[in-house]
């Protein structure tokens, strides 16, 4: 251990006594024969550990360690994360204190490790009522770029973003909804890296850079949900994209029983994306090969697996280093594509917020604390002279919205029954008297909850999306913070 790792080590020894001090570091250091190293607000334990020959471990194979107690370090935590398999670098999060920052990531040698970790160590107790919280760390390498012309074509998009950008490997443009020659406005940039990719953004900063002669707005693209191997071979629901906004339920339904009569179970659409239920599995896959690419009421659809989501309680990875859980429970499947042009996983149905894993973006309002200091100076304010970006739940967007355009607020009525099981499920429905007397009276999603809170969100989501669609009340930022593809 060198003079640098020694310095790393005594920093932590002012805070530690007992079982953690600098003791505990080197004879963990001298068990595993892994190097130890603090740089830049880090501690790096192995990457690579000893033997190891070749290039490090691939995309997936680190893991996000969240709500680990401030005073806890490697000598208890290496341990832990080693039941799940080889670890190739442990890197923890240092404050110049001495303590921990509370969060660190772990790079396994393999993929499967990683997703080990993950299912055997989430929400698992470290010390007595400490729970840490695991995820997939987030290796971002795709940009979203906005307020493009809607006349560019891929190949246009592809090479002005090669001229103003480095390491870019390939632009996802997505035709438009309602006329197929157009895209949608926006198109994601894949780089070859997350260093490549945050260059380029750092470059394209909005207000700063023009893209034929248009200022164009950057912002990450919200990382597609992994999905593991085992789970995928379960799916038997397609999700089908480019649909004309014109084509019928009916009509999907007929043209994937073409290849096989009685096939389809049923069909979800969605604007212009619908989920295909299938009976069997083989069935599902057969379909996909046959109707991908093939044209429906003059539209070349792209058909995918769909990707289910994970039904327990889960954690996502945000920018501070926290953990949040998740309510993804309240969604069934995942796709790629819609509303919410900032991500390519995520249906419209539900809002960002509540529809998994998404680390807040620098054109967000950052969800945290500050200390409230006596003599603070505050001034009154309504909550309607904020912004939108200032609300994260369904239930303020529609409030909010209601008051921009001068309706009266909504209306909920909570409505509730029994499961087969005993359990109360309750639903709201929500009645906008300025629209009441449109094409629709009410709005009530077709989904039942357990708790009122999120009865209450998805009403909310339900109700925003369909007003969107009948008023086009929302703009694309909006539509960017709620709705996730």
């Amino acid at each position: 251990m060198n003079e640098e790792n020694i310095n790393g080590t005594n920093g932590c020894s002012k805070v530690r006594t007992g079982t953690q001090n600098e003791a505990a570091l080197l004879a963990l250091m001298e068990k595993t024969g892994y190097n130890m190293v603090q740089e830049n607000g880090q501690r790096k334990f192995g990457g690579p550990p000893p033997g190891w020959e070749g290039p490090p471990p691939p995309r997936g194979c680190e893991v996000f360690v969240g709500k680990i107690p401030r005073d806890m370090y490697e000598d208890e935590l290496v341990p832990v994360f080693e039941r799940a398999g080889k670890i190739y670098e442990f890197r923890l999060m240092m404050e110049f204190s001495g303590e921990n920052r509370g969060y660190a990531f772990v790079m396994y040698t393999t993929k499967e490790d990683a997703q080990l970790a993950i299912r055997i160590l989430n929400n698992y107790e470290i010390r007595p009522g400490k729970f840490i919280g695991v995820c997939v760390s987030l290796d971002n390498c795709r940009l979203f770029i906005g307020a493009i012309p809607k006349e560019k074509k891929k190949e246009e998009i592809l090479d002005e973003m090669k001229k103003v950008t480095e390491g870019v490997v390939d632009v996802i443009v997505y035709p438009s909804a309602t006329d197929k020659t157009k895209n949608r406005g926006f198109a994601f940039v894949e780089y070859e890296s997350h260093r490549a990719a945050a260059m380029a953004r750092r470059k394209l900063i909005p207000g700063t850079f023009q893209l034929w002669g248009h200022t164009i707005q950057v912002d990450w693209a919200d990382p597609e949900k992994e999905v593991d191997e085992e789970t995928m071979q379960r799916v038997k629901v397609l999700y089908v994209r480019n649909l004309m906004i014109s084509t019928t339920e009916e009509t999907i339904k007929a043209e994937f029983n073409k290849f096989k009569s009685g096939a389809v179970e049923r069909v979800k659409k969605l604007r212009d994306y619908a989920f295909v239920h299938f009976f069997n599995r083989e069935d599902a896959v057969a379909a996909m090969s046959v109707m991908n690419g093939k044209c429906i009421d003059g539209a070349s659809i792209e058909v995918t697996l769909a990707k289910p989501v994970n039904k327990e309680n889960s954690w996502r990875q945000p920018l501070n280093g926290q953990i949040i859980p998740n309510a993804e429970n309240l969604i069934v499947f995942t796709n790629k594509e819609e509303s919410h042009p900032k991500t390519l996983g995520k249906p419209p149905t539900l809002p960002a917020r509540l529809n998994g894993q998404h680390s807040p973006s620098p054109t967000e309002i950052e969800r945290c604390t500050y200390p409230f200091f006596p003599g603070t100076k505050l001034s009154p304010i309504s909550m309607y002279s904020l912004k939108s970006s200032h609300f994260n739940s369904a239930v303020m967007h529609l409030d909010y919205y209601c008051n921009k355009n001068n309706w009266a607020p909504p209306e909920y009525y909570l409505y509730s029954t029994t499961s087969q099981d005993g359990k109360v499920l309750l639903v709201y429905k929500i009645v906008i008297p300025a629209v009441a007397n449109g094409s629709q009276s009410y709005f009530m999603p077709d989904k039942l909850c357990t708790t009122l809170e999120d009865a209450k969100e998805l009403a909310a989501q339900f109700t925003l999306l369909h007003l969107d669609r009948e008023h086009n009340l929302f703009s694309l930022d909006l539509c960017r913070r709620i709705w996730r593809k």
